[in-house]
């Protein structure tokens, strides 16, 4: 079956040229949907981890979202985060975002380069005996930071923050589109709220990440599409590549 109309998990990005390049050379059509959003935790959910904010020297942000969830909780629940706290951030975008909670200048603030390794090498021995709170949402894979924090042997504790929420779907035709493409768990559960007699038959999968394939394996999705990878480092090289050897 011939790949015409592509449904992407997703908003839109800003910069479409990449799709663009794909339509115009196969005819394709891209259609952007998210499948989720994602929501801070209520008080009360974050209760039910046993986290008493009061006891972390240190907290690890990888997203803006955790940043306002974190200091909303904070608020809820009446802590008081001291000035002494060190904040490590995975971007320096997502550490210039602290601003919006904090006198930035006057704060302990590091930011590393994307990666759980940029992170690590910014606690370093300086900063090992720091009580860490890693923030994580509930469906992110956060393996790839507590190895690390784990190798290093430090002081830490995963809490979600934030929570993703499937959307509502009802308006969509699933047997319209002939691939769709899926970064997250929570696409999955997604799915199987909105649509739950759905059945695969000729749709083709794209899987994005390495977090989404176990997802997928388990609720019996079949995957055509696996990436990144080293000659598809992005979905829409990804899908060019696919479109180009079944043509």
């Amino acid at each position: 079956m011939a790949v015409k109309k592509i449904l992407i998990s997703q908003n839109a990005p800003r910069v479409l040229t990449p799709y663009q390049g794909v339509a115009e050379k196969y005819g394709v059509e891209f259609e952007f949907r998210p499948f989720y959003t994602i929501q801070p935790l209520t008080s009360r959910e974050f209760r039910a981890q046993r986290i008493n904010l009061a006891e972390y020297t240190a907290i690890v942000f990888s997203s803006r979202v955790a940043i306002d969830a974190f200091f909303t909780l904070a608020e809820e629940l009446r802590v008081k985060i001291p000035e002494t706290m060190k904040y490590f951030c995975t971007t320096e975008l997502v550490a210039m975002y602290l601003q919006k909670h904090i006198v930035y200048r006057k704060r302990k603030i590091f930011y590393g380069t994307g990666t759980p390794e940029s992170v690590i090498a910014l606690v370093g021995p300086k900063h090992k005996g720091e009580k860490f709170l890693i923030t994580a949402s509930e469906s992110s894979n956060i393996e790839n930071y507590t190895k690390l924090f784990d190798q290093q042997g430090l002081d830490y504790t995963v809490g979600v923050f934030v929570k993703s929420v499937s959307s509502d779907l009802k308006d969509v035709r699933l047997e319209d589109y002939d691939m769709v493409v899926f970064y997250n768990p929570a696409d999955v559960k997604s799915l199987e709220e909105n649509f739950p007699d759905f059945r695969q038959g000729d749709l083709k999968f794209v899987s994005f990440g390495k977090s989404i394939v176990r997802a997928m394996e388990d609720a019996g999705l079949r995957i055509d599409v696996k990436a990144p990878t080293p000659e598809a480092p992005s979905v829409a090289r990804a899908i060019e590549l696919y479109l180009e050897n079944n043509r």
